[in-house]
């Protein structure tokens, strides 16, 4: 009887420090494509989604339309959306992206139109009281109040980019996905269990950069203090000031 191999690569074992130390090169540069795919798209598909849901806040009759084109889209399976956009895009990382970004429309919308009308009317009185023009207001009262729930939309947005990203590896730009999809095709185990576990690792990541990024732009909430009530009394305090 042949005795195994000590090699942990020759005996193709799911768990292998060899595989992580003889291509670590290999690994970086999965990672940093797939980080760099993420936050385009991301980013992307926020330029787009903002003004999307300024749109349907100022003219309400545009809700139904902006949310339906946007669910359709993400209801698109990643292959036929892929497939929809190769005629334009080519086999290019822009057809990764633009790919990513229409899915996280409907998320992102969603979100900054649900934060937009949860401001309080008293919030948007009050600062109006205190001559604030309409940008101005959006700008500094309703932006911030609605940052929570924006922020909600993004980190859910993030995370699922990072996971869709891997489909990227039919067209060869999906970062980890390139090395899980060739090593299900070697069944190459190391390979796709540690590319997976980085995924993992990436999306927990950005999850907890964000909600960092949120306690840091909304202190009132660290505070203990209800932003809606604590923002709209002091712009009530300083009406009351200027009159």
């Amino acid at each position: 009887m042949t005795a195994p191999p000590d090699d942990c690569l020759a005996r193709n074992d799911w768990i292998c420090g060899d595989y992580l130390s003889t291509r670590r090169q290999i690994l970086l540069d999965a990672v940093g494509q797939h980080v760099r795919l993420t936050v385009v798209s991301v980013a992307l598909g926020l330029v787009i989604a903002l003004p999307l849901a300024l749109l349907a806040r100022r003219r309400r009759w545009t809700i139904g339309p902006v949310l339906g084109i946007t669910t359709v889209i993400y209801t698109i399976p990643s292959l036929a959306m892929f497939s929809l956009l190769l005629p334009v895009y080519g086999l290019s990382a822009t057809l990764v992206v633009v790919g990513l970004a229409l899915y996280s429309l409907t998320l992102l919308v969603r979100n900054i139109l649900a934060g937009l009308d949860g401001v309080p009317a008293e919030a948007k009185e009050a600062a109006r009281g205190m001559g604030y023009g309409p940008m101005r207001q959006l700008l500094t009262v309703e932006l911030p109040l609605a940052l929570p729930a924006a922020m909600a939309g993004l980190r859910i947005a993030m995370v699922s980019a990072v996971a869709l990203t891997t489909v990227g590896a039919i067209v060869g730009y999906g970062g980890l996905g390139n090395l899980i999809y060739t090593g299900m095709n070697a069944f190459f185990k190391a390979q796709v269990l540690t590319a997976s576990v980085l995924c993992v690792l990436i999306a927990v990541v950005f999850d907890v950069l964000l909600l960092g990024a949120e306690r840091l732009l909304t202190p009132w909430r660290r505070a203990g203090r209800r932003p809606r009530a604590g923002r709209g009394r002091r712009l009530h305090a300083a009406s009351g000031r200027r009159a």
